[in-house]
This record gives structure tokens, C-alpha cells and sequence, in this order.
């Protein structure tokens, strides 16, 4: 026990030679440690220097390009002419049944039975003002509402986004409700990416100044250029 203590608070002593096997056992694995930590140590210090040396800075890249350059794109016509042939048929239908209220509606009182207790839906006279306006109101709101969406969804679907010579304007070229594609150029300043690229799950949005609503990247694109679009388009700007 003694040896033990003597070896725990003075471990450079030499001990007897009895105990020399104890001693070498004992301090055998200390130095393994030891050369292991330092092996570690250096390869992280040398890890880190060459992540240091190469790693990407905003002004290591160059954004004012030659010519234009696409630096997204999503090809799906098919889906926005659905979409929009499904708004404009609940459009038609939900204004009809607008009109059918109005027009067709009359007004017929409940009549009151004599120990008859009505339900009530028995009561409710629909051709009277209150519930025939009601109901032509809320029907022709839905169908707008519906197209409306719709129509908004295309409008701020980006089909190509287009980083435009110099580096200076960007280009967003959307959807349009009957295949026309809506162009329009902005100054790259003016645009602002609300999530970054790799956390971004189903649409990335895309706010661009003294507009409204946001403008979205649907994730099933392709980035062509991620490098030029992380510093540009994908930077984080507040208005």
C-alpha cells in the first residue's frame, strides 16, 4: 500500500528492483495515453489548418459573372395547368350555384303546427332575404377565393431564376395562369431568401422588396449553380 502511495505522488522515482515490474506495468499505459493525445492533438491542429486554408469566404467568390447565368430551374407546366383548369372549373361551379340561390330561392314561411314541435332545419325559411343573399354570397366568395389562390400560387412560382450579367439584377421568371411565363428583373439587393437552401424542406420563399407575398422555389428543382446562388440570391437581406 505504501509502494502504491509512493508511486500515485512521486510516479519518476525509482522504486526497488522487486517492484520494477509494478512500475513498468503502471506507467506503460500512461505513455501510450500520452503518445495517443499528442498524435490527436497535432492531426486536429493540422485538420484545422488546412480547413482554414481552404475554405470558402463571400469574397472568394465571384459574382460578377460574364454573361447570364441560370441559378435555378423547375420545369412542370403540366401541374400548374391542372391546377388552374381546377381552379377556373370550381370557379364556374361555385358561381352558379352563386346565381341558382339568388334566382331560385323563393320565399315559402314554415307553416306552425298544433302540437307539433318542428327540427331546426324545419324552421329555416331559405328563400327568405337574409339566408338567399347569405347563401349567394358565401358561394360566389369560395369561387373566388379558390381561383384567387390559385391563380397567386402560379403567379409566385418560380420557373427559372436568372443571374443576369455583372452580377447586378437577377431575373425571376414565373408561371403563368394559361402557359404564359410572367418575367420581371430586380436588382439583387432587393431580394432576400427567408431560409437557407439546405434546411428548406418542400419551398424555399423569396421575398423581393415593394412586393407582396413571396415568391417560391419549389425544393423538386434544380439549383444549376449552388455556389453562386448561396452568395447572391440565397443571402439573407433585411428591407
Amino acid at each position: 500500500m505504501s509502494s502504491l502511495i509512493r508511486l500515485l505522488l512521486n510516479p519518476i522515482k525509482i522504486v526497488p528492483s522487486h517492484q520494477q515490474s509494478i512500475h513498468l506495468i503502471t506507467r506503460q499505459p500512461l505513455l501510450n495515453k500520452l503518445k495517443e493525445t499528442l498524435s490527436f492533438t497535432s492531426h486536429t491542429k493540422s485538420a484545422n489548418v488546412v480547413g482554414r486554408r481552404y475554405c470558402t469566404r463571400a469574397y472568394d467568390v465571384n459574382t460578377s459573372v460574364p454573361k447570364d447565368v441560370i441559378l435555378y430551374k423547375y420545369e412542370n407546366p403540366k401541374f400548374f395547368r391542372i391546377i388552374n383548369i381546377f381552379g377556373i372549373c370550381q370557379f364556374v361551379f361555385w358561381t352558379y350555384l352563386s346565381h341558382f340561390a339568388l334566382t331560385s330561392l323563393r320565399d315559402a314561411p314554415v307553416e306552425q303546427r298544433e302540437g307539433e314541435e318542428l327540427a331546426w332545419y324545419e324552421k329555416i325559411n331559405l328563400g327568405e332575404n337574409k339566408y338567399r343573399n347569405g347563401i349567394s354570397i358565401i358561394s360566389f366568395a369560395i369561387g373566388y377565393g379558390i381561383l384567387f389562390t390559385v391563380w397567386m400560387f402560379t403567379l409566385r412560382s418560380v420557373r427559372f431564376l436568372i443571374l443576369r450579367k455583372g452580377g447586378r439584377d437577377v431575373t425571376l421568371v414565373t408561371y403563368g395562369p394559361f402557359g404564359h411565363n410572367r418575367i420581371m428583373t430586380v436588382p439583387l439587393k432587393d431580394v432576400s431568401a427567408q431560409q437557407p437552401r439546405e434546411i428548406a424542406n418542400v419551398h424555399l420563399p423569396l421575398k423581393v422588396r415593394n412586393r407582396s407575398l413571396f415568391y417560391v422555389l419549389d425544393m423538386r428543382g434544380e439549383f444549376k449553380n449552388t455556389r453562386l446562388y448561396d452568395y447572391t440570391a440565397g443571402l439573407n437581406r433585411h428591407f
